[in-house]
């Protein structure tokens, strides 16, 4: 079992920033590929950015790519999304998870509770 628990969450305005954090647990946590998600009112759940915990590989959403930063502190079991430049359409509640990798949410077993983030214009 693996248990997530994202913070950081909050309002912050068009081109401002906010970092969210998750806060890992479990035996097997070492061999799940680690993700962020969103999900808007109305929407799909969308992948974001995924990083794994051993060599730190990223990959980003087309959505993402130079705003957001994707990091890891294997000794805390700890994982960031750093997001700048913040847009309206970033508005959403956003997720991590933990999975055995790829952009697709089928892909990933355990999930938190979720943050929302609210960009203003």
């Amino acid at each position: 079992q693996v248990q997530l628990v994202e913070s950081g969450g909050g309002l912050a305005q068009a081109g401002g920033s906010l970092r969210l954090s998750c806060a890992a647990s479990g035996r097997t946590l070492s061999t799940y590929i680690m993700a962020w998600f969103r999900q808007a009112p109305g929407k799909e759940r969308e992948f974001v950015s995924r990083i794994t915990w051993s060599s730190g590989y990223t990959r980003y959403a087309d959505s993402a790519k130079g705003r957001f930063t994707v990091s890891r502190d294997n000794a805390n079991n700890m994982v960031f999304l750093q997001m700048n430049s913040l847009k309206p359409e970033d508005t959403a509640v956003y997720y991590c998870a933990a999975g055995d990798g790829g952009t697709g949410y089928g892909r990933y077993l355990y999930w938190g509770q979720g943050t929302q983030v609210t960009v203003s214009s």
